[in-house]
């Protein structure tokens, strides 16, 4: 608060109920009938700054401030649509109203309710031009650009990015037989595998993951007796609609990262594969068994993942529960099957990487 060793009188002229010493017994009197009015005519807010006679509308602060209180409403005046005095606002008087702006932005963004980015940069662009007075203030010019930069850390609303996949197969079994020395039909077919995602971030963070999943590609491990032949894309759902996937995703600290599987959960969630051709069906290789090493494909759905990174030091480990939903005997999280994981690996950049991996499964 700015102070100086004059007789103390209250001028309510200021943004924000700012008070003012002034040194004139003009000014003395009129602040006289200004408490008295006070006393007699409780405060209300005005929450548009064109409502205020004694502010300039044509300077470009005042459309800059304007538009923060209108959006925030972060400035109070007096019922008469003034904040007495009547005299134009100084500056300094006008630095007050945009630390007090500044203060309800950063409550706001302490509460959750977004900030937008185009805020911060009027914030900016008067922090600059109102230093001076900011100063005179009390206010530390470089106090106020940290906590413009507190804005910017921290302006983040939950986001949910939807995004869909579709794939056209043209499949079939062109050559060969099948394990055991039958015969195959060559019988060509067409199907699709259909995909929504939806993927919601409440911090910027982290992932909140879900897949929907259609198709009717059918699984030609089936027709051939080997799980080499099942194509990448395969989903033989009958063209039924039905959640596939469904995990939490979070920073525990900066170099670990969790994932809690609720639905649908796999090993490579958090493992890394190190194979380029790993694109699950849209990208990559044509075959499940040319995506990943067949010991990612252990069974599992429920249960949880941690993966840590320390430079060019890969660890990761995690457990899933293939019925880790049914509370019935010989299921649930530890009485039915399951994957538990570990995994080592050295990755110094994106074309090489070595790992060890021990995996542990249990099937019923």
């Amino acid at each position: 608060m700015f102070k100086q060793k004059w007789p103390l009188i209250t001028a309510t002229a200021s943004l924000l109920g700012v008070f003012v010493g002034v040194n004139s017994v003009e000014a003395q009197t009129k602040n006289e009938e200004s408490l008295d009015w006070m006393q007699t005519k409780p405060m209300s807010q005005v929450t548009s700054v064109n409502q205020l006679r004694d502010v300039e509308p044509t300077a470009w602060a005042f459309e800059a401030l304007r538009s923060l209180v209108e959006r925030y409403g972060c400035i109070v005046g007096y019922p008469d649509r003034t904040f007495r005095g009547n005299r134009a606002l100084t500056r300094w008087e006008f630095a007050a109203g945009l630390n007090a702006c500044l203060n309800t932005m950063e409550r706001l963004i302490q509460e959750g309710v977004s900030v937008l980015r185009e805020d911060v940069d009027k914030l900016k662009r008067l922090a600059q031009e109102f230093e001076t007075e900011l100063a005179v203030l009390g206010t530390r010019v470089d106090n106020l650009e940290n906590r413009v930069a507190f804005l910017e850390d921290h302006q983040f609303s939950t986001t949910t990015k939807l995004t869909g996949e579709v794939i056209f197969g043209l499949y079939g079994v062109a050559a060969g037989e099948r394990d055991g020395g039958e015969d195959i039909d060559r019988v060509p077919a067409l199907g699709h595998r259909t995909r929504l995602e939806f993927n919601t971030s409440f911090t910027g963070q982290d992932l909140l993951y879900m897949r929907l999943a259609s198709g009717n590609v059918a699984d030609l491990s089936e027709t051939t007796g080997t799980f080499q032949s099942t194509l990448s894309y395969t989903q033989p759902d009958d063209n039924n609609v039905a959640l596939e996937v469904l995990f939490y995703n979070f920073q525990l600290t900066e170099n670990i990262s969790v994932w809690l599987e609720a639905f649908g959960g796999a090993t490579d969630d958090f493992t890394n594969t190190l194979n380029a051709l790993d694109g699950d069906g849209a990208s990559g290789a044509i075959s499940a068994f040319g995506t990943r090493n067949p010991i990612y494909f252990a069974p599992g759905q429920t249960g949880i993942g941690l993966q840590g990174k320390f430079g060019f030091l890969e660890v990761s480990a995690g457990y899933l529960a293939g019925e880790g939903n049914d509370p019935t005997p010989g299921n649930g999280l530890f009485n039915g099957s399951y994957s538990a994981i570990g995994q080592i690996g050295i990755v110094p950049n994106e074309r090489f990487g070595l790992a060890f991996t021990y995996i542990h499964v249990l099937t019923n």
